[in-house]
Order: C-alpha cells, then structure tokens, then sequence
C-alpha cells in the first residue's frame, strides 16, 4: 500500500515549461548559442541540469549560468501555473492520510514564490528544493523521514525522477504533463506511466492505494475499446490537429470513448465538444480501424477507431480541455507532412483518396 508520495515539482504539480525553456533560450542567448525551439528544449533537457550546461555552453561556469538564468527567470514565472488535477491529487493525499514530501531542483526563492501563489506548501510535509542530483539525496530522505521504501512513490515527468525512484528502492510513476516525453520515459522502465494525477488518483482510489490493480481486475479491464474522432474542417477546408501527451506528442484528430447506452454520433458531438468547444455538421463515417498495443500509445490497449469527417458550425473558436497541448488548422497536404501518429495518417490517406476518386 502506498503511504507516502515523493513529488518532482516542475512538470508535475505546476507548468513552468514555457518560463524555464525562454530563460534557458536567454542563456544561450548571451553565451551566444543558437535558441532552442520548445521541443528541441524538451528532448534535450535533462537533469541534473548541469549535464545540460556541459553539452550547449561548456566555456561558460556555471555561477554566471545561474546568474542569467535565474535572473530571467524571475521575470518569466508569472506564468507558472498548477496543472490540471495537482489540487485535487494534493486534497486526496490529504484525505487518505498519504505523508507529502517535494524533492526538487527548483531554486528556493522560485519555489517560495510559486507555492505561495498555488498554495501548495501546505499539502508539503517537507519540500527538499534547490537539489541538483535528486539520486544523491533520495536515501538520505527516507531514512529522515522514516519512509518504507515498499510504501513509497516517487512521482516525476523525468527520467532522472524515475531513475531516483530505482536508486531509492521505491517505486516510480511518470506523468506525461512536464518536460520528457513518452519515449524517454519508457527508456527508464517506470512502474507506471500516467497521462496526469488525475488518472493517477483514479488508479490507487480504485487499488485501495496499491500501484497496481490485481491480475483479476487486469484481466476483467482487458476488453476492445470503442472510441470516436473526427477530421473536422473550417470554411476554408483546412483541417484541425491536435497533439496530445498520451499520444507520444504526436498529432491527431480529436475525439473520444463512447458511453453505455450512447450511439456513436452523439457520442462524437459530445466528445468534440468537451475537448475543442466545436459544434459539428455535415457528419460522415469514413471508416473503422483496429489500434491494438500501438507503441505511439502512452499505454497498452486496444481501441476499437470509428473515423468520421465533419464541418464546423460557423467560426471556430476552438477551446482545448486539459487533454491536448496544442491545435492547428492545415491543408490535407501540410497534415501528411507533419509528425502525426498511425490511425490519423490512415484516415487523412483514406480521405485524400476519397477526394481524388
């Protein structure tokens, strides 16, 4: 049973993405090094950070790196924010009676700050921040606290989190809504990879706080899933992208499970509606597709597609929920040509073929 939770803060309780990658950028800047785009910055950054510093700006020390950077940094944090599901994680440790602890490399004065504007600090029983190699600290951590390995789980978005949890003997979870994306963090084997704490909280609520569920729930769960999505178009024919973490980053289409006792094009308005505030016309079913164990996946599963096209009604004013990153409107030719994952490759094929025919 799971008594005591090791959370990373960055990636995992709060966003800082975006203000540590542009006062990373500012960095390089003024040891005059090219910028990085955000996701070269995200398939690049490692901890401890200073592995980092060594490959980009070797000929800069290290004191003057953290000068600039934690100087821009400082004008950059109002963008930090909690992410979707921390609080609610956060109130039902609180509730279950799980001990809280924080093990960062975020700078004190940063963290001061950003748990002062979330109101985090009071769900921490202790926070240990400012820690450059988290695996050099992790069994000191246990042993203070009196922490059982068996009893503990270490909660981060990186690799170096999952390889902290593996040096300490507890167990690890990776969360795909910080900096490592889903290949990187199966390179270092986690116990279990969630898109968010909220399926996390769903996960040991339904286990009584084991990390995972017995082999005769694994096994009663392991059934086809029907799932709807969409090629939506706007007025000028161009079609809506989205990228999503679970899906290894890669673009998609959006969509959804259906529901008992829904039918599928309801099922569709719902979904599309939930996660992009579209309302749909002109529907069409162009075809189903089977995506059993897809490694592009953040987990195993076997999805039961049912594609359709559709238009949006009127101007879109798209409005992602906390599923998707990020959206694009683009010609069928630019959608082929950009990194999106197998079943929307199919279906943009199967369409582009339909309006060749």
């Amino acid at each position: 049973m799971i008594r005591n939770i090791i959370f990373d803060w960055s990636g995992t309780l709060v966003d800082d993405l975006p203000a540590v990658w542009k006062a990373t950028n500012h960095v390089l800047a003024l040891a005059e090094r090219e910028a990085l785009t955000l996701e070269q910055f995200r398939a690049e950054f490692c901890l401890p950070f200073t592995k980092f510093y060594d490959r980009y700006v070797p000929h800069i020390p290290l004191p003057q790196l953290e000068v600039w950077f934690h100087g821009h940094f400082k004008t950059t944090q109002d963008s930090v924010i909690e992410l979707p599901h921390a609080r609610a994680f956060l109130e039902f440790c609180r509730q279950r009676g799980i001990r809280t602890f924080l093990l960062s490399t975020v700078h004190q004065d940063h963290f001061t700050v950003q748990a002062t504007v979330t109101g985090f600090a009071e769900y921490l029983e202790r926070p240990y921040v400012g820690v450059v190699d988290k695996t050099a600290r992790i069994h000191g951590i246990l042993e203070e606290n009196n922490l059982q390995p068996g009893e503990t789980l270490f909660i981060g978005d990186m690799q170096h989190d999952i390889d902290t949890a593996k040096h300490g003997g507890v167990h690890s979870c990776a969360v795909l809504t910080g900096y490592n994306g889903l290949q990187q963090l199966r390179a270092s084997d986690p116990d279990l990879i969630v898109e968010h704490l909220g399926e996390l909280r769903e996960i040991l609520i339904a286990n009584h706080q084991e990390l995972k569920p017995p082999l005769h729930q694994v096994e009663a769960g392991r059934t086809p899933v029907v799932t709807v999505g969409a090629l939506i178009f706007n007025e000028a024919s161009e079609a809506l992208l989205v990228r999503t973490h679970k899906w290894s980053n890669l673009w998609g289409i959006p969509g959804g499970k259906t529901k008992w006792g829904e039918d599928s094009i309801s099922a569709l308005r719902r979904e599309i509606k939930e996660e992009t505030n579209l309302d749909l016309t002109d529907i069409k079913f162009i075809l189903v597709q089977d995506c059993i164990h897809s490694p592009e996946f953040y987990r195993d599963a076997h999805f039961v597609l049912l594609n359709y096209t559709a238009q949006c009604v009127g101007q879109p004013d798209v409005k992602l929920n906390d599923e998707a990153r990020e959206f694009a409107w683009v010609s069928l030719a630019d959608a082929l040509a950009m990194p999106i994952n197998q079943p929307t490759r199919v279906l943009l094929e199967a369409v582009v073929k339909d309006q060749d025919v």
